[in-house]
């Protein structure tokens, strides 16, 4: 198995969230990994698998595409494509139906194969304001 940071973080996306396969992050997010940029800080599997349940009870059909990755070193960072449709509570409020079409990035430093640290950075407003939840102040 390709153990490479852009065969890691594709196989992440891939297995974890488009497939829903929760047994798979045992196996790439190491036991003291720190992931950043979705809400608090989580160390390690047993702290992530709770987002990670969240997001399919919310979002259905969820696909997230990854358009194109930049590798320096240990480090690869995977531009994101994510769609889904509302068709759950998780989020917060009540399911709207509604689809959602949003860009996101995640840099993650991959060390042996497995998933040490990653920064999230997903455009969730855009999100909010596309399931109703939220105006996007715009010029005009």
């Amino acid at each position: 198995m390709d153990h490479s940071p852009d065969s890691v973080i594709r196989r992440w996306f891939r297995d974890v969230w488009n497939a829903g396969r929760e047994d798979v992050i045992d196996r790439m997010l190491a036991p003291n990994a720190i992931v950043h940029g979705l809400g608090e800080v989580m160390i390690g599997p047993d702290q992530f698998k709770p987002y990670f349940r969240i997001m399919p009870s919310a979002l259905h059909d969820f696909d997230v595409h990854v358009v194109r990755t930049v590798v320096d070193g240990e480090l690869v960072v995977a531009h994101c494509h994510v769609t889904a449709r509302h068709a759950g509570s998780g989020l917060g409020g009540p399911a709207t139906g509604r689809m959602v079409d949003f860009w996101g990035m995640t840099m993650a430093r991959v060390v042996n194969g497995e998933l040490v640290e990653g920064w999230n950075c997903f455009d969730f407003l855009t999100m909010y304001a596309q399931l109703g939840w939220i105006k996007v102040p715009t010029d005009g």
